[in-house]
């Protein structure tokens, strides 16, 4: 078995994605070219959805979702307070405040007990609701609609962790298809399903939405002679022809262009997205039993029943106080054996910038499942053999 440092994640990068990337560099257009619609394709028909727009990053796709919303200041938006920043952020960034929702202690993820409950605290009408799909596994999407719509309610879900999982028994799908949601956002981070080094997709039904969305995200510099309002500057006097350098800004924008380079290395890792997901399965199935066998005072995250997870992260829950461990030396003793790991999420909530704006507030699940939860390895390159030893390694440094 490998004795080498295992991080809590790590992309795979390929001879063949290599390739792709220089054959961009040697041929191509480096950004603004053909490999942005060719992934923007391939992604949409992946996830099951009829549009999906690329941009560079999963904070700027659920930034752009705000926007397409007209979401802005006097605006409510609920998120869960068990998130990574962005799911706020992006909220924030459109102008909007943010009502946070407490989650199941068990699992992180925002239920619609926890829901209906934010609403009863909101006090004024919710524009949106950002349910997150915490670490490959998927809210019970079907409920959160429901109480989201009864409230009037739009729906952006943050698929970042989700990209791989599917919807099982009457749902039928994946995470980000339009079923349930206006609109979904994803991150394909280093750590993520697949890599692009940075890069987001939104992903949504609306054809008009997608393309208002890809003109927001380049300025809003609006191209099409047919949307033009200033008709007298943008055709020629004597011909009556489009101007060709004409362009025209309706609405602020921003440059959140994803690169050709980086659509080119999308496009190669998407092709490999079922055998990473595959095989995160199997770790994830490997290390259940492992915990079964030998470490069962350990419980990992429970799991959920209405889809089948993508493993983006393994965590597990371990009650650090029964243990008499601080976590933090356990994770600095777990790195001296070569294990990494990593602790997701601090409640959003908690953070200062967010306890200025609407002061302390507790959430008794959030801080549950806060306290308790660890991220321990899983990625695509890992061997059965790394299982065993992270687990052996644990079960040496809680004794």
């Amino acid at each position: 078995m490998s004795e080498s440092f295992l991080a809590y994640g790590r992309h795979q990068i390929d001879d063949d994605d290599i390739a792709a990337v220089v054959d961009v560099l040697k041929n191509g257009a480096l950004t603004c070219g053909p490999k942005v619609d060719a992934f923007e394709a391939a992604f949409a028909a992946k996830v099951g959805a009829r549009e999906a727009v690329v941009c560079s990053n999963g904070t700027t796709a659920l930034h752009l979702a705000m926007m397409g919303l007209d979401i802005g200041p006097g605006d409510v938006v609920i998120v869960p307070t068990v998130t990574f920043l962005s799911t706020a952020n992006g909220a924030r960034m459109a102008g909007a405040d943010v009502v946070f929702a407490d989650v199941c202690p068990d699992t992180g993820l925002l239920t619609a007990d926890t829901l209906e409950e934010a609403f009863a605290r909101a006090g004024q009408p919710v524009k949106a609701v950002l349910p997150v799909h915490l670490n490959g596994q998927c809210v019970d999407i079907e409920a959160i609609e429901r109480v989201s719509r009864a409230h009037g309610a739009a729906v952006v879900t943050d698929c970042c962790h989700a990209l791989g999982a599917t919807y099982k028994g009457a749902l039928v799908g994946a995470p980000g298809d339009g079923q349930f949601e206006d609109m979904a956002c994803f991150s394909l981070h280093p750590v993520k399903s697949i890599a692009m080094g940075e890069g987001g997709v939104v992903t949504m039904s609306d054809p008009d939405l997608a393309g208002r969305l890809r003109i927001l995200r380049s300025q809003g510099m609006v191209r099409d002679p047919a949307s033009w309002q200033q008709v007298e500057s943008g055709f020629s006097e004597g011909s009556g022809a489009p101007n060709p350098w004409y362009y025209e800004m309706q609405e602020l924008g921003y440059n959140y262009r994803a690169t050709d380079l980086q659509c080119a290395l999308g496009l190669s890792q998407l092709a490999k997205l079922d055998g990473f997901v595959a095989r995160r399965r199997e770790l994830a199935e490997l290390y259940d039993r492992q915990f079964e066998a030998q470490l069962n005072s350990l419980v990992p995250v429970s799991r959920t029943h209405t889809a089948e997870s993508a493993w983006h992260l393994y965590p597990v829950l371990i009650d650090f106080r029964s243990q008499g461990r601080d976590r933090a030396a356990v994770m600095a003793d777990l790195a001296e054996l070569g294990v990494g790991t990593q602790v997701h999420y601090i409640p959003v909530s908690s953070q200062p910038y967010y306890e200025k704006l609407y002061g302390k507030q507790r959430f008794s699940g959030a801080e549950r499942y806060y306290e308790r939860v660890l991220s321990l390895p899983i990625f695509p390159a890992m061997s059965d053999d790394d299982v065993v030893r992270v687990v052996a390694c644990l079960g040496k440094v809680l004794r």
